[in-house]
């Protein structure tokens, strides 16, 4: 017989027991549902991540009191003392002469804007910075000018606002020059910011640059710290600055040489690196569970194979009685395990990359299809219903014709 024809005739067997072959098929499903899932959500999450980094500027570092990020005791972390204005100014003189710039930021996020009956949702960040924050974060002004140093001596009630903000709140005329009031405090708008898009799950655009200094005088220092991030003035010079910053912030802090840092540096590469790490084990952890659902559904078709070798028994006696070569048997028994692993693969597949992109989206990530990890689940699945076939397949293929007919 021809693999066309028996390829058929294993279909037709499978359709003929709708509901066992899509029981078994569902187990399948089930396994490969998980792991591509999760692998979606993961591999979304990495590409948003990466191209996200570009908020850090090109030899840039940043130190924080909180590490960008950690799964560690967050009440430690919390009892860390705030890296206050005054030590962080302490450290941008010593250290900026020997950078490209040191930018000093603090945020105050759910905030709302207002202009006149404009108003935008309460989902915006108020930005306390210097003129260092446009090139540390890569944006742009577009309209208007950036903040100055004489914006941050003076205390001045000047603010650069984002795409976001300027739409809303205004939507036919130039902002530039206007009073607006960010959560209930007025400034007079002097930049506008270009559009910049998504980063790490939210709006980069939805933000209101204003002078660091007039920032803690209008909102208060109490529980608020102040973010440093440093840029080298080369490549070659960057360890060196890191070591030197790492140096001066443990003197502005008050350290002792046997003392720990209590605050964090880091920088893009261990960015990437602290989110590997922790994707590694969650890919970890789905193959694990994966592949016990995967054996589990492997010996549920082998059970359910040899279960249809003996209801048919008296087929295959007949088959073989008008000149069906075993091996024509053999293939058609094993096409029929392949034929519903690969089934409940396609559908795993489909179920797993929907379910992980819709996860993704709700985090503001791009969608994708894990075109590798499909590819490895169909040979996974090709390798379960030939491993877990075979024997069912061989039994049926040595039955004896006189003793198959035989068979009630």
């Amino acid at each position: 017989m021809r693999v066309q024809e028996i390829f058929q005739m294993s279909v037709s067997s499978l359709k003929a027991n709708k509901l066992r072959s899509g029981l078994t098929m569902f187990g399948i499903t089930v396994g490969v549902f998980s792991v591509i899932g999760v692998m979606t959500v993961i591999g979304a999450l990495q590409n948003s991540i990466t191209s996200g980094l570009a908020f850090l500027g090109t030899n840039t570092f940043q130190i924080a009191k909180y590490p960008a990020m950690s799964f560690s005791n967050r009440d430690d972390l919390d009892n860390r003392r705030n890296i206050t204005l005054e030590q962080a100014e302490r450290f941008r003189e010593m250290i900026e002469e020997q950078t490209a710039g040191v930018c000093l930021k603090s945020f105050d996020g759910g905030r709302v804007a207002s202009y006149g009956n404009y108003k935008t949702n309460a989902n915006q960040t108020i930005v306390g910075t210097n003129k260092h924050f446009l090139f540390v974060n890569q944006h742009n002004v577009i309209e208007g000018r950036n903040l100055t140093e004489e914006d941050v001596q003076y205390m001045r009630s000047v603010a650069v606002i984002g795409q976001e903000v300027r739409k809303k709140l205004f939507p036919n005329q130039s902002a530039l020059g206007e009073r607006i009031k960010l959560n209930g405090k007025v400034y007079t708008v002097v930049g506008v910011l270009a559009a910049k898009g998504q980063a790490f799950g939210g709006s980069e655009d939805d933000l209101s640059l204003v002078p660091i200094t007039r920032f803690f005088a209008d909102f208060g220092k109490n529980n608020r710290t102040v973010n440093i991030a440093v840029q080298a003035s080369s490549q070659e010079t960057y360890q060196k600055t890191m070591d030197r910053a790492q140096g001066a912030m443990r003197l502005v802090r008050g350290l002792q040489a046997h003392q720990d840092n209590d605050f964090e540096l880091y920088a893009n590469e261990s960015l990437v690196k602290s989110f590997n790490e922790i994707a590694d084990v969650i890919r970890a952890g789905a193959f694990v569970i994966s592949f016990i659902a995967l054996i589990t559904a492997g010996i549920g078709i082998m059970n359910i194979m040899l279960v249809s070798v003996t209801e048919r028994t008296k087929e295959i006696g007949i088959r073989k009685s008008i000149g069906a070569k075993r091996q024509s048997i053999l293939i058609q028994f094993l096409i029929e395990s392949v034929v519903i692993s690969e089934l409940g693969g396609l559908l795993g597949i489909l179920l797993g990359a929907l379910l992980g992109n819709v996860i993704a989206a709700q985090m503001s990530a791009t969608a994708i299809f894990p075109w590798d990890w499909a590819f490895i689940g169909l040979f996974v699945c090709s390798l379960i219903g030939i491993g877990f076939g075979s024997y069912p397949a061989y039994k049926a293929a040595a039955l004896d014709p006189i003793e198959a007919l035989r068979f009630e």
